[in-house]
C-alpha cells in the first residue's frame, strides 16, 4: 500500500511531505528545477537537515529532494527497524512514485555514510531508476566492521569540529531516538562490497581526506570494485563535510552530472 502527501501542481519549493510505502514513510523536500533531479540521502543518526548547504548549492543547476528515512529526521519511527535493503526498495518506490527514473529524466543518487549503503542497493537492486550515483563517505570499512570501532572512529572524526557540525549532529542523533542501537545493528549487517560489482551507473565516491570513518584504502577498495567509477578526495575535509562545508563537494558533484 502505498500513500503519498505529494506537492500541488508544479510547486518547485513546496513544504515537506510524506510518503508511505509497506508501512514506512519519507519525509521529502523539494526544491529548484531543471533537467537533473539530486536524490540525497543521509546516514545514520542524521537527517535531511545536515543537506541544507549542499542543497542550496546543488540546485542552482537541477531540481533538488532531500530524505528523511524512516525513523530518523522528521519521518516517524516505523514497527520494525528497516534493514538497508529495505530502505533501498522504500526509495525505490518513491522514485517510481513521483515518475524519476532513466525513462523520464536524470536522477543523481547521492547518499552520504550510511546513505551510500541504501544508495548502493537502490542502484543495485533496481539499477533503472539510477542515472548517475554519488557515494560520500562511504560506510562500512570492512576492517573496522564493529559498532565501538565505527563510534570511536566518528569521535575521532568529530574531535576539533566547528560548533556547527556538532550542534547540528548531535540534534538529529536526538532525533533518531531510542532505537539508535537497532539501526546501527542493521547498517553493520549490510554487507554493501557484496553488491558494488553489480552496479551499472557511473559512480563517483567522494571522501574527505582527513575522514577516518572512510579511509583511503577502503574508499579506494570500493572504486576497484564498481565497474564505472572514480575518486575525488577533497582536502580540508572530514566525514561530515557535508554539514559544514558542501562547496568543494558540490563542485564535483555537478561537474559529474555534467560529464
Amino acid at each position: 500500500m502505498v500513500t503519498a502527501e505529494l506537492p500541488d501542481g508544479d510547486s518547485r519549493d513546496a513544504a515537506p511531505y510524506t510518503f508511505t510505502h509497506d508501512g514506512s514513510t519519507l519525509v521529502v523536500e523539494e526544491q529548484g528545477e531543471g533537467p537533473v533531479a539530486y536524490v540525497l540521502v543521509h546516514g545514520i543518526g542524521m537527517g535531511r537537515s545536515v543537506f541544507a548547504d549542499l542543497a542550496v548549492r546543488l540546485r542552482e543547476s537541477g531540481q533538488v529532494i532531500a530524505l528523511d528515512l524512516p525513523g530518523y529526521g522528521e519521518a516517524p519511527e516505523p514497527p520494525r527497524t528497516p534493514t538497508i535493503e529495505r530502505m533501498a526498495d522504500l526509495v525505490a518506490a518513491f522514485l517510481r512514485h513521483r515518475g524519476l527514473d532513466r525513462a523520464h529524466g536524470r536522477v543523481v543518487l547521492l547518499g552520504h555514510s550510511m546513505g551510500s549503503q541504501v544508495a548502493t542497493e537502490v542502484a543495485t537492486r533496481h539499477p533503472m531508476l539510477v542515472w548517475r550515483l554519488v557515494l560520500c563517505a562511504p560506510t562500512i570499512n570492512i576492517a573496522e566492521r564493529s559498532a565501538v570501532r565505527q563510534l570511536g572512529r566518528l569521535a575521532q572524526d568529530l574531535w576539533g569540529e566547528s560548533p556547527i557540525v556538532l550542534v547540528r549532529g548531535a540534534r538529529e542523533y536526538l532525533r533518531a531516538g531510542p532505537n539508535l542501537r537497532r539501526k546501527m545493528r542493521a547498517m553493520l549487517a549490510h554487507r554493501p562490497e557484496e553488491s558494488y560489482s553489480r552496479i551499472v551507473a557511473p559512480t563517483l565516491v567522494i571522501r574527505g581526506e582527513g575522514d577516518p570513518v572512510s579511509p583511503h584504502d577502503w574508499c579506494r577498495f570500493v572504486v576497484e570494485e564498481i565497474p564505472d567509477a572514480h575518486l575525488v578526495e577533497l582536502s580540508g575535509h572530514g566525514h561530515e563535510t557535508m554539514i559544514k562545508d558542501a562547496a568543494a563537494a558540490a563542485a564535483r558533484i555537478v561537474a559529474f552530472a555534467r560529464a
